[in-house]
């Protein structure tokens, strides 16, 4: 690309903050930060460069002839009904519905799974722009309250409060400063189980870090200040509780976290009891979590010496285990316990597959799926109907019913939009690493496009904390095909596509792993003949951002677009703010000797060098981001605008009222869209 903007990038003030760190030779290394002022998101100073940053690429933005498409062409693609899966709790059902472009969906309720549907609770009406979320739902058992929790402008913390489901009133109380946690309900109704947080110190709820998570139960009725406190541990702040009631009533277990890294530790007690807690995992060894329970015994799923997943079956009063479903050549994700059976869900080659057991783990049959794609459940034990969603690239998320045991999957909406998907295609791939490994693609393109390297590309990555990339449905990626583009997914080390292994891969000092698999991808897709670097765009979010942050400084020459999204963009930093240390089982922390050296060499804020030819970059956070909060951002955009040696533009689009990305209004994400996919045009030259 060889635009400039339309009038000059502004020149951020560099202050002469200089740290100290010990590397693994014992060394003291100063590092310049000069633009640490920016990690104050509420100074005057940092407002006014957020303000400046803003006018900057709105004014180049709003000169891109495509932008006025897509906002045009994604709200139309947006319009259509888009129907949850249903799920069933006291004999009533309850689903997610949206029935166009709402700014946030609808939880609505019915007296079954077919409807007929009425308006629960509609979070549209919480807020003047959209920005108060649903962020948690879970109804008792009986089906007449309704815990629900919101967040606000994109924070993660949540407010629980209370809704009688037969009357659409909530209750008095409100339970504040809860983060990372759902609602388990008493049997009897009377309360339930959530997680919660000290208040953060004033000023810096967005910005303070989070430890310290205890596990309460709240009684109806009464006040959050009397709440009792059912497990915390102050020598161990870094420890987070999750709590579920098991089917039966009969027991309430806890699994223990700390921070991303997948191994927990398992927790029981009889849920009538008030005494200590039988530890049946009591080391950080290997993940466990509670997958269903048939009296005394616990389903357990678990990676231990089991990399690709097994399923156990635990007593907890006696402690004694045995395999259930041993670990097979695929992953497995999922497991649900079911009327007369179990269901699993597992990956093969990053897509899903479904396969019906009985309890004794003798496998029945595979379930067809429809294609390549995502499959989700709503299970109850005693219930023979399943309800499920199932979503791929070309496909929107439609809801499903399965009757067990012999049946099939069967469509319960057909949700219709203004695109046919017919001219388009999906195919896998597989790249090869530099170390041999075998790297897995999905690429989405119109039928029969000729391999000649012109088409412009966006490649799409993740690879870090456990998390698999499967095919999903994205509206937006819709409007991006029918211009004329490809769209490519890699499945990188540091997920979760072949268990704990390729995840282990990916991670600590092995972290370059990932960023050498991206760019193994990036060239086979030159080598094939799809497109070439002039034509080729990266984009990733949160330790994605990290992703094309770290690839776009190693490899220049290789892209000719960039767009990190909320990234973790300084790595010797990050673990000092909010839930920041949680993510140091992935990338290990500045402050040990033996790691500093390792973050350094990759951190994109780190690794920039004055006058590269860097490619056109648009980076995008929220200002109320507090996950990855926004002086990743704002500290790395500086640097880049200050380093950048070539033509292309590097921008910083930054949204007000606006967080990670969870429970982002519709209208806020249709712009955004617009904005990035009319940048990419403009910068691939189509």
């Amino acid at each position: 690309m060889t635009s400039t903007h339309p009038r000059p990038v502004p020149v951020s003030l560099r202050g002469d903050h200089v740290d100290v760190y010990t590397n693994a030779r014992g060394e003291a290394v100063p590092v310049p930060d000069p633009y640490r002022w920016l990690e104050d998101p509420d100074s005057d100073q940092t407002r006014a460069w957020v303000a400046e940053q803003n006018e900057v690429t709105e004014a180049f933005l709003a000169a891109l002839p495509a932008r006025a498409h897509y906002r045009q062409r994604l709200s139309a693609l947006w319009d259509y009904a888009k129907p949850g899966a249903p799920w069933t709790r006291g004999g009533r059902s309850f689903r997610i519905y949206n029935p166009g472009l709402l700014n946030q969906p609808v939880l609505e309720t019915a007296p079954a799974p077919t409807g007929p549907w009425r308006s629960l609770l509609d979070p549209n009406t919480l807020s003047g722009d959209g920005t108060v979320a649903l962020a948690g739902a879970s109804v008792s058992r009986d089906g007449r309250q309704l815990a629900y929790a919101t967040q606000s402008g994109g924070s993660d913390w949540q407010r629980w409060q209370v809704r009688d489901i037969d009357s659409g009133q909530d209750s008095a109380e409100r339970l504040d400063w809860s983060k990372f946690s759902g609602a388990a309900w008493h049997p009897d109704g009377s309360g339930f189980y959530y997680s919660a947080y000290d208040a953060p110190v004033a000023g810096e709820a967005l910005t303070g870090t989070n430890r310290g998570q205890r596990l309460m139960f709240h009684r109806l009725g009464t006040p959050q200040a009397e709440d009792q406190l059912i497990l915390a541990r102050p020598d161990q702040p870094d420890w987070g509780f999750g709590a579920t009631v098991t089917e039966d009533a009969r027991y309430l277990v806890v699994q223990v976290w700390l921070g991303t890294d997948p191994r927990r530790l398992l927790w029981v007690r009889p849920l009538a009891s008030d005494g200590p807690f039988t530890e049946l995992v009591s080391e950080f060894r290997a993940a466990y979590w509670m997958v269903g329970s048939d009296g005394d015994t616990l389903f357990v799923q678990t990676d231990e010496d089991a990399p690709r997943g097994q399923l156990l079956a635990w007593n907890a009063v006696t402690g004694e285990r045995r395999t259930l479903i041993p670990q097979g050549p695929d992953t497995l994700e999922a497991v649900h316990v079911v009327s007369g059976g179990l269901l699993t869900v597992t990956l093969r080659d990053a897509s899903h597959r479904l396969h019906l057991y009985g309890r004794e783990g003798t496998l029945q049959r595979e379930i067809a799926l429809p294609t390549f794609g995502t499959l989700a459940l709503n299970t109850h034990p005693d219930d023979p109907e399943v309800y499920a969603t199932f979503t791929s690239f070309l496909a929107p998320t439609t809801p499903y019913r399965l009757t067990l045991p012999d049946g099939d999957l069967e469509p319960l909406a057909e949700p219709t939009l203004p695109f046919d998907s017919s001219p388009y295609e999906v195919t896998q791939d597989f790249a090869t690493s530099p170390d041999g490994t075998r790297v897995p693609l999905f690429i989405v393109a119109r039928r029969g496009l000729p391999r000649d390297g012109t088409h412009p590309t966006l490649l799409y990555g993740y690879g870090g904390f456990n998390v698999s990339l499967t095919p999903t449905f994205s509206v937006s990626r819709l409007a991006w095909l029918e211009r004329g583009g490809v769209y490519v997914q890699a499945n990188l080390r540091g997920g979760a596509e072949y268990g704990e292994e390729w995840h282990l891969a990916g991670t600590r000092e092995r972290k370059q792993n990932v960023f050498d698999d991206f760019i193994a991808c990036a060239e086979h897709l030159g080598a094939t003949g799809w497109t070439s670097p002039q034509r080729l765009a990266i984009q990733g979010g949160s330790n994605g951002g990290l992703l094309v942050g770290a690839c776009l400084t190693q490899r220049p020459d290789l892209f000719a677009a960039a767009l990190p999204d909320v990234g973790v963009l300084d790595m010797l930093r990050y673990h000092l703010f909010t839930i920041g240390w949680a993510w140091a089982s992935d990338y290990g922390r500045s402050d040990d000797p033996a790691m500093f050296d390792v973050l350094r060499a990759y951190s994109p804020l780190h690794t920039l060098k004055e006058g590269e030819r860097y490619p056109a970059t648009l980076i995008t956070t929220g200002d109320h981001d507090d996950r990855v909060v926004p002086a990743h951002s704002f500290k790395f955009g500086a640097a880049l605008q200050r380093a950048q040696g070539g033509p292309a533009p590097t921008l910083l689009r930054i949204q007000t009222r606006a967080g990670h990305g969870a429970g982002k209004p519709t209208a806020l994400v249709i712009e955004q869209a617009a904005d990035l996919y009319a940048f990419l045009e403009r910068a691939l030259s189509m």
